[in-house]
């Protein structure tokens, strides 16, 4: 099973969401903006991710912008995560071993590999 860290509202996240399901993928979606991760999950999926954490936060949002924090600092990228789940980048499919941001949508289907 893949879980898809999914926002509707985003035209990637939809694409990623229709590409998994037309292969047939049992899929787990994860409203993240409604159901935010907490620290632990979010240093866990950093782990499995095949970006650093830079990768993980959408820095030309308002949110990040205002906090002035570093990027390339896995912890600073957590605490604005847990802060505000909407700098998360999106969408992230994640099969519990490894996990893709999906930009373009079709980087998640290396996790059919």
């Amino acid at each position: 099973m893949i879980t898809l860290l999914h926002n509707p509202r985003c035209s990637k996240s939809r694409q990623a969401l229709a590409l998994l399901e037309e292969r047939g993928v049992d899929v787990q979606v994860r409203r993240y903006l409604d159901d935010p991760l907490d620290e632990k999950e979010l240093r866990s999926l950093m782990a499995r991710l095949d970006a650093d954490g830079q990768a993980l936060v959408r820095t030309n949002e308002a949110e990040w912008k205002a906090l002035g924090a570093d990027p390339r600092d896995p912890d600073q990228v957590v605490q604005a995560i847990v802060a505000h789940p909407r700098v998360m980048q999106r969408p992230i499919a994640d099969d519990g071993s490894r996990a893709v941001i999906g930009r373009p949508p079709e980087d998640v289907l290396a996790l059919l590999d």
